[in-house]
Formats: structure tokens, C-alpha cells, sequence
């Protein structure tokens, strides 16, 4: 009889188990979530191989990779191209401090991923906090479509989407985002390359001159 009842109850268990209810009710383990890794996809998106390699040199690249994985509200990135490096004087990101300069990377970034509608909508909530704390603010405009980035010290045009997919969006930037908090007047940019004058052979010069009538 036992034994029986052994039988019984686990055929009951079985059945019930088995059942859609029950089945319907045992939650699916969650798929894992893809991060995306920041340094691959700044070394492969665009000419930003020096920002890259600021972030890399201060460690900031690990505190946005940290925002992007580890918390709810994602990150925004405005990514200077190397052109736009590369129209400063050398001096002025070479004499900021260690700490100067970490701040200048943090300076950015926003804490939160916005979208390209709802980066155009952070107008209406100017200035607004970056990475670097509550001091550091930015300002953006959109005129006809183009959105601005600005600074005391530069006026930055987004140039295109680099990625954006919740929890992280990356724009490009045609310009350093430079504080006044960092930078107490406006920093100095590179001298522009000298334009050689064109030249023309001499044997334009002289074809030139005896193209005239002969006589």
C-alpha cells in the first residue's frame, strides 16, 4: 500500500507539473544583456583616435563604460574628431594637470542617454550637467535641424550619430567643448598651414605668348 501511494503521488506531481498553468507560470531565464564596448567602437567609428586615447590614458574610458554597463539611465558622449584636436595650439591640452585634463573627458559626456529627439529637447532645460559635476554645464541649440554644443570657449556642431542605442548614444563633434572652469580665457588655436601660391610652367607662360596672331 505504501508503495502504491508513492505511485500515486508522484504521477499527481507529474500531471500537475506538466500542466499550461504551471508551465505558464516558470519565467524563462533572462537573455544576457550585450554591452557595448566603448574603446572597440571608438577605434572603429570614426577618426577619433586621440579622444580615444585621452580617455584610455586618464582611465576615464573605464568611468563611461561603467556608466553604459552598470546603471539604468545610460550615457551620452560627444566625440571631438582628431581635426578638431588637431586646431589647437599644441600647448593647450599639453599644460592642464592630470586632474585638469580627466575633468576636460568628463566634460564630455552626460549622465544620462538622450536620443537625437531628446538631445534636441534638452534646450529647453539649459545649462545642462555633464560627467564632470554640476559646475560643468553645456548649452545646446538647434537651428534649422543642426544641434549645437557649446561652451564658454567652443560652439560644436553635431556632425552625425555615431551609435545610438539605449544605454549608450555617441555623437561627433567638430570641436573641443572647452570650460571656462579649466580654461580661464580662450585657449589658442593652431597656426593655419601657409598656402603656397600656385605656379604655372613656363611653358604655359610661353605658349601664352605666342598664341597671338602671326603676321
Amino acid at each position: 500500500m505504501v508503495f502504491k501511494g508513492v505511485i500515486f503521488t508522484t504521477a499527481v506531481l507529474a500531471i500537475v507539473l506538466s500542466s499550461p498553468a504551471v508551465a505558464h507560470n516558470t519565467k524563462n531565464p533572462a537573455a544576457p544583456v550585450h554591452h557595448v564596448d566603448l574603446a572597440d567602437l571608438l577605434n572603429v567609428a570614426g577618426p577619433f583616435h586621440i579622444f580615444l586615447n585621452y580617455l584610455q590614458k586618464t582611465n576615464v574610458i573605464k568611468t563611461f563604460q561603467s556608466q553604459a554597463n552598470n546603471t539604468k539611465v545610460g550615457i551620452t558622449i560627444f566625440v571631438p574628431k582628431d581635426s578638431a584636436f588637431a586646431a589647437l595650439k599644441k600647448t593647450t591640452l599639453a599644460r592642464l594637470t592630470k586632474n585638469q585634463l580627466k575633468l576636460l573627458l568628463l566634460y564630455h559626456a552626460l549622465s544620462k542617454f538622450n536620443s537625437v529627439s531628446e538631445l534636441s529637447n534638452l534646450r529647453r532645460h539649459n545649462p545642462v550637467a555633464t560627467l564632470a559635476g554640476s559646475r560643468y554645464t553645456l548649452n545646446l541649440t538647434e537651428v534649422i535641424g543642426t544641434i549645437r554644443v557649446k561652451s564658454t570657449w567652443s560652439n560644436a556642431k553635431i556632425g552625425s550619430s555615431v551609435y545610438v542605442t539605449a544605454p549608450v548614444a555617441v555623437y561627433e563633434v567638430d570641436r573641443v567643448l572647452l570650460p571656462l572652469q579649466i580654461f580661464k580665457s580662450q585657449p589658442a588655436v593652431a597656426p593655419a598651414p601657409a598656402v603656397t601660391p600656385q605656379k604655372f610652367s613656363n611653358l604655359y607662360f610661353s605658349g601664352r605668348a605666342s598664341s597671338g596672331p602671326s603676321m
